[in-house]
C-alpha cells in the first residue's frame, strides 16, 4: 500500500495517535455532558488506545463506563466538527477559569509567555490542546470503542499532589478490530505469568519483600534449565564466565559514572564510614576483572559473562510481578575488542540473539537508540560508534527503528523487542557499544606493534532480567513450556493401586536417565489424574494398568490430548529425550 492509501488507516502511526487522541477528547466531553462538576487534567494517546486524568467526587465503576461508552457513541453520531483556534495567554487563562478548570490552569501557566496557547472546539466542549484532532467526532466508529478500566494516578506523577482517576480507552476502525483486541486481551488475562506463576507453584511474591521475588521448588529448576541453556550457548560463542561483588565502593560507581547519573535507583549504606552501593549492573566489576591483568591483542576479542544478582530501586507503584523488580539476575556479558573488530563482534552478538529468540519461537525487531541529553564523551564518538552499529545490522540485511536521545549514559545501543505468541512485544536483549568506560577504567591492551591501546567494548543481555524473561515466555507459553523446560517432563498415573509399585518402578528409571518425573499416586479415578496433569501443564502422563504392568510397557498421553498408544519405556525415553535434546517448541 502507498504512503498516499495508508495516511487514514491504523497502519499509519501518526493517524492512528490523532484517531486516539480525538477519541480522549470525546470521552472527557461524554464525562462533562453526564456530570458537569468534574474537572479535567490531561489526555494523551498512549501505545494503544488513550486515557485521561479527571477529578471526580466520586468513583467511577463499570456502570459508569458503560454510560460514559453510550454517551459517546452518541456525540460521534452528532458528528460534530473539531475546530482549532488560539488565544493570549490572559484570555487563555480567563476561559479555563470561567469552565472552572484547574489542572487546565495549572498548565496553561507553566507555558512560555510568548506561546502559541491552542484548544479544540467540538459542539459546547472546548479542551486546552496541541492537537493534532480528526476533523470530526463522525469519523469515529462509536459502535468499535470500548473503555478497558479505571485506576488511580497521581496529578503530574507527584504523590505530593492530588490523587486523580485515570480511565482508560481503546478504539478501531472496525468493530470487529475491537472484537479482535479484546479477544486477545482476555487471552492474556489467562496468560498472567503471576496467576500461572501461583498456580504452577512457580514463584511468590509476598508483602515482606515487595518487588523482590520468591522462586519455588518448579520455579528453581525452570530457573536452573534456563540458565544452563544460556551456559551452554555461550560456551559455544567463547565466552567465559565469572562471578563480581553484590557490593563495591562509592569510588568505583563514581568512577564508572553511574554515581553521578544512577544514583536515585541505588540501594546505599556505610561500611567502616565508606559509602558503599549494592550493584544495580555488574559493568564495573567486570571492568575491575578485565583491569586485573595484562592483554595481549591476540586475546581479543575478549567475551566475559556473568549472572549478576543485581537491585534497582524502583517506585512501589511500577512494580509488577516478575516484569518489573527491584532484584533479579542480569545475564549480562561485556566483549572487550579493538576498533578493527566492533562491527564483526556486533554481528556475532546478533548471531547468538538470533539463535536464542529462536529455540523459543520468539521473533523480534530491532530499535537504535542514539546520544540522550545526559550522557558521558564527545558528540563525534557517539556519531561513529552510531555508524558502526548502523552498519552492522545493515550488512546482516535487518532493518531497525531510531530511537532518538534513549541511548545508555556511556553509549548508543541496539535494543531488541521480542514479539511473544499474542503478538505483545518485551524488551529483551541488548547490545550497547562504549568507549568511555574503557577510557575512564584505563583499561589497556599490547598491541602487535608492541604498543599500549585502549580497548572498545559491548554491554550485552540476551535474556535481560532472568526473571522478567521468566515472565515473558510464562506468558509466551500460557504455562505449557516445552518438555526441555517444563519442571515437571513427566507425571506417571497408576491406574489403580496394584500399579502403584510399577509407576515408581517407571518414575525411577526415568529419573535415572535424567528426565523431571512424579508420581501420582493418590487414590482417585484416572480421568481426574489426567485432568489434574493437565492443567498442571506437564508435557506427557504416562498412564499404567495391569496390562503395562505384565507387558513392560507404559501409555504415553500428550497434554494437548494426543493418546501415543502403549509402547516400551525405553521407546518413550528416546521420543523424549529427542523433544529434550532438539528443544521443540510443542
Amino acid at each position: 500500500m502507498s504512503d498516499e492509501n495508508n495516511q487514514y488507516t491504523f497502519e499509519n502511526d501518526q493517524y492512528r495517535k490523532t484517531y486516539w487522541h480525538t477519541c480522549s477528547h470525546v470521552m472527557a466531553q461524554a464525562v462533562k455532558r453526564l456530570w458537569p462538576e468534574v474537572k479535567l487534567a490531561i489526555g494523551p494517546s498512549i501505545d494503544e488506545g488513550w486515557y485521561y486524568d479527571m477529578d471526580a467526587p466520586f468513583a467511577f465503576t463499570p456502570e459508569h463506563l458503560e454510560q460514559i461508552e453510550a454517551e459517546m457513541r452518541k456525540i460521534c453520531k452528532e458528528k460534530l466538527k473539531l475546530e482549532r483556534f488560539e488565544l493570549p495567554r490572559s484570555e487563555a487563562l480567563q476561559l479555563m477559569e470561567e469552565k472552572g478548570e484547574p489542572f487546565k490552569v495549572e498548565l496553561i501557566n507553566d507555558l512560555p509567555e510568548d506561546a502559541h496557547i491552542s484548544f479544540y472546539r467540538q459542539g459546547e466542549f472546548t479542551d486546552l490542546c496541541a492537537g493534532p484532532h480528526l476533523d470530526s467526532t463522525g469519523r469515529i466508529k462509536g459502535n468499535a470503542l470500548k473503555l478497558t478500566a479505571c485506576n488511580a494516578a497521581y496529578w503530574r506523577g507527584d504523590s505530593n499532589r492530588e490523587t486523580l482517576q485515570r480511565i482508560y480507552g481503546i478504539a478501531f476502525p472496525k468493530k470487529d478490530e475491537l472484537d479482535e483486541y479484546l479477544a486477545r486481551i482476555e487471552e492474556a488475562k489467562k496468560r498472567d505469568h503471576r496467576r500461572l506463576g501461583r498456580e504452577l507453584g512457580l514463584f511468590m511474591l509476598r508483602d515482606e519483600g515487595p518487588g523482590f521475588p520468591f522462586f519455588l521448588p518448579k520455579g528453581m529448576t525452570l530457573k536452573n534449565t534456563l540458565l544452563d541453556y544460556w551456559r551452554q550457548v555461550h560456551k559455544k560463542y567463547g565466552y567465559v564466565e565469572i562471578s563480581t561483588p553484590i557490593m563495591l565502593n562509592r569510588q568505583l560507581w563514581e568512577r564508572s559514572g553511574h554515581w553521578d547519573h544512577y544514583k536515585n535507583n541505588m540501594y546505599t549504606t556505610v561500611i567502616d564510614d565508606v559509602d558503599f552501593a549494592v550493584k544495580p549492573m555488574n559493568c564495573p566489576g567486570g571492568m575491575l576483572v578485565y583491569a586485573s591483568e595484562p592483554h595481549s591483542y591476540k586475546e581479543l576479542p575478549l567475551r566475559v559473562g556473568e549472572i549478576g544478582l543485581v537491585h534497582r530501586h524502583e517506585l512501589s507503584g511500577a512494580l509488577h510481578g516478575l516484569f518489573r523488580v527491584r532484584c533479579f539476575s542480569q545475564d549480562d556479558a561485556h566483549v572487550f575488542m579493538t576498533r578493527d573488530q566492533m562491527q564483526d563482534v556486533i554481528q556475532e552478538t546478533v548471531r547468538l540473539f538470533d539463535e536464542v529468540y529462536s529455540t523459543f519461537g520468539l521473533s523480534y525487531t530491532i530499535e537504535l537508540s542514539t546520544m540522550p541529553e545526559d550522557h558521558i564523551g564527545t558528540v563525534e564518538e557517539w556519531e561513529r560508534n552510531q555508524d558502526i552499529l548502523k552498519a552492522a545490522i545493515t550488512d546482516m540485511g535487518k532493518e531497525f527503528v531510531v530511537n532518538e536521545g534513549d541511548g545508555a549514559f556511556y553509549g548508543p545501543k541496539l535494543d531488541f523487542h521480542l514479539a511473544d505468541s499474542l503478538g505483545r512485544t518485551w524488551q529483551c536483549g541488548t547490545i550497547q557499544l562504549d568507549s568511555q568506560l574503557p577510557e575512564r577504567f584505563e583499561l589497556e591492551y599490547t598491541g602487535e606493534d608492541g604498543q599500549k591501546h585502549r580497548p572498545v567494548m559491548i554491554h550485552r543481555v540476551v535474556l535481560g532480567s532472568i526473571e522478567r524473561f521468566i515472565g515473558v515466555i510464562t506468558e509466551h507459553f500460557a504455562g505449557a513450556f516445552p518438555a526441555w523446560l517444563a519442571p515437571v517432563q513427566v507425571k506417571v498415573l497408576p491406574v489403580t493401586d496394584r500399579a502403584e509399585e510399577y509407576a515408581h518402578t517407571v518414575a525411577a528409571k526415568l529419573d535415572e536417565q535424567g528426565f523431571r518425573c512424579e508420581v501420582d499416586g493418590r487414590n482417585e479415578k484416572i480421568g481426574k489424574k489426567i485432568r489434574e496433569a493437565t492443567l498442571e501443564k506437564i508435557p506427557y502422563m504416562l498412564v499404567v494398568g495391569d496390562r503395562d504392568m505384565e507387558n513392560g510397557t507404559v501409555s504415553p498421553r500428550h497434554r494437548s490430548g494426543e493418546d501415543l498408544g502403549a509402547m516400551g519405556l525405553d521407546a518413550f525415553a528416546a521420543l523424549l529425550g529427542e523433544e529434550v535434546k532438539s528443544k521443540a517448541i510443542k
